[in-house]
């Protein structure tokens, strides 16, 4: 009964332990995770500036994992260099190192103030409160946690079980290795396992040598959630958190060669006053570190052996983003140029599957939008990856105007892919599945705007190649007349609901998203045309009348009812 009890004491506070962890990181991602994330972006530049970087975002997420998986956010997009993102992680260990001998420096007095200004902060309005609120409430449950930690393993000094599996762990050392990673990889934190190991070393039972090969384990176990985590992410993520996982693995087999060659750890404390687990630790992330740090680009590219780049379809790869012509921005912006309009290409596509799905009622054609979209949103973001290298270079402020205005208009191209997958496409499915009838009337204006819509894409890609001023001028007042359109839709088919139309009574929810995902779409194709008309000055911020007009009668107002502008 009283080792059930123990069990039981021990599991709670391990619980409370990895409860705190995680409401520090996701209060602290509540706070400040925009600015985190901007930090680790920015701060990687530099070898040493990468390495600050992860320690910094991990002291204060408190959790490297959190750190890769953030650091593997990054390398997806390429915004993060293979060799940068493995010296991101080496600083993170390093920080989860740092911040187990902080928590580890009997500040229990600090618990009740943490949670206290935590119960309050966590009041406030704003999300900087909220999440500081939060933050502060786990570290004030972390505190707590590894004072009930140790009292729970207060009987566990004079216990024959525990010397028992102690002896057979000392004689048993990969055995004890794979143990200290199973305790890490189940609690998804190298820090909470270190903290569990340093407690069981307390009771002075642990020879120097096994608390290594502990920590050892812990380190090694707790690189593998990342690489769980990211293992249906793209090749570039996932060869950041296996490096990280190499990184440590080859680390700890190194140190183990070590201390077998070197004979037994001195008996005692190595650092006074610290656990012989958290000065372990914080050496062996030290260590790492500087010796990782020359061979980092070796441990790229071994992860990149291991991982390779997925095949890509022909039709899914860009085809005039020449990396040699980089280094000449007007032919650079050409070749991106011709990459949206190609991207425009997909997008006419899919609104006329579209519209011909809506037309021949097959919702099995829609299956072609799916894979147009896809193949929308990897070349929109190739083109941005490109020019973005190319911001990064000597250009002159035209030609960074013109590079900013393609990847405006390549997002809003993802954006109308999207619209068209998500709403028109799931919109004509859904008729076709459900047998909705239009009136004829609604159905000619539905068809219209589909109609209209098309036109508008392909005069935005002739402004987008051409810039010429008066056809940005049109597409500019053929919006405004979208909107009308859609207003005035919207009115004749509530005239018909007030006349008791059958079809229109059966159709009006998918009748109404249907105009107003088309007038989206327009909103973003417009769109091609605003760089070009600001440059020339013609353009105006606001639609709103100066206030000294007197206000005009409330557009499209009928019978009472306003409808939307």
């Amino acid at each position: 009964m009283e080792a059930m009890l123990v069990t039981l004491n021990l599991c709670g506070a391990i619980a409370l332990l990895l409860f705190g962890l995680s409401q520090i990181k996701s209060g602290i991602v509540e706070a400040f995770g925009a600015g985190l994330k901007s930090y680790l972006a920015g701060g990687t530049r530099t070898g040493p500036r990468a390495i600050v970087s992860g320690f910094g975002v991990t002291l204060a997420l408190q959790s490297s994992t959190a750190t890769a998986l953030l650091a593997a956010s990054f390398a997806e997009r390429r915004l993060l260099d293979p060799v940068k993102g493995q010296l991101v992680m080496l600083g993170a260990n390093l920080g989860t190192a740092v911040t187990a001998v902080i928590v580890s420096l009997h500040l229990g007095w600090i618990s009740p103030l943490a949670l206290c200004a935590g119960l309050v902060a966590g009041r406030g309005s704003t999300p900087l409160r909220r999440g500081g609120g939060r933050a502060l409430t786990g570290l004030g449950l972390l505190l707590l946690s590894l004072e009930l930690l140790d009292l729970a393993g207060a009987p566990l000094r004079s216990s024959a079980a525990l010397g028992a599996f102690i002896a057979l762990l000392d004689s048993a050392w990969i055995v004890a290795l794979c143990f200290g990673g199973l305790l890490a990889f189940l609690s998804s934190s190298s820090l909470a396992a270190v903290m569990m190991i340093a407690s069981i070393s307390a009771t002075g039972g642990l020879p120097p040598g096994l608390v290594l090969v502990l920590v050892l384990g812990a380190n090694v176990g707790g690189a593998v959630p990342a690489v769980v985590a990211s293992l249906g992410s793209s090749p570039e993520a996932r060869r950041l958190t296996l490096g990280n996982l190499l990184a440590r693995g080859g680390g700890a087999a190194v140190a183990l060669l070590a201390v077998q060659a070197a004979g037994p750890l001195p008996a005692g404390g190595l650092v006074p006053g610290l656990p012989d687990a958290l000065a372990l630790h914080l050496a062996f992330n030290a260590a790492l570190l500087l010796a990782a740090w020359p061979l980092s680009g070796a441990i790229a590219a071994m992860a990149a052996r291991i991982v390779p780049d997925a095949p890509r379809p022909p039709e899914e790869r860009p085809l005039y983003l020449a990396e040699d012509l980089l280094g000449s921005p007007v032919m650079a912006l050409a070749g991106a140029t011709r990459e949206v309009l190609r991207i425009g290409d997909l997008a006419e596509r899919m609104l006329a599957v579209t519209m011909e799905s809506l037309r021949r009622r097959d919702p099995a054609r829609l299956e072609e939008v799916r894979v147009l979209e896809k193949r929308i949103d990897h070349l929109q973001q190739e083109v941005k990856l490109y020019l973005a290298r190319l911001l990064g270079r000597g250009m002159s402020d035209a030609e960074s105007r013109r590079a900013i205005a393609i990847i405006d208009y390549a997002i809003n191209l993802e954006h109308v892919g999207d619209i068209i997958e998500k709403g028109l496409a799931a919109l004509v499915a859904k008729r076709a599945r459900e047998s909705v009838h239009f009136s004829e009337d609604g159905y000619g204006e539905i068809m219209a705007l589909f109609t209209l819509t098309i036109d508008n894409l392909r005069s935005a890609q002739t402004v987008f190649s051409t810039g010429d001023l008066e056809l940005a001028r049109q597409m500019v007042e053929t919006k405004v007349e979208v909107r009308r359109l859609e207003r005035s839709s919207a009115e004749r088919h509530i005239d018909r609901l007030r006349a008791g139309q059958r079809e229109s009574l059966e159709s009006s929810s998918l009748h109404l998203d249907l105009l107003r995902d088309l007038k989206r779409v327009n909103a973003h194709i417009a769109s091609v045309a605003h760089p070009i008309l600001d440059e020339r000055g013609v353009l105006v911020e606001s639609r709103l009348r100066p206030a000294t007009q007197p206000d005009p009668a409330p557009p499209g107002r009928r019978d009472g009812l306003a409808q939307p502008g």
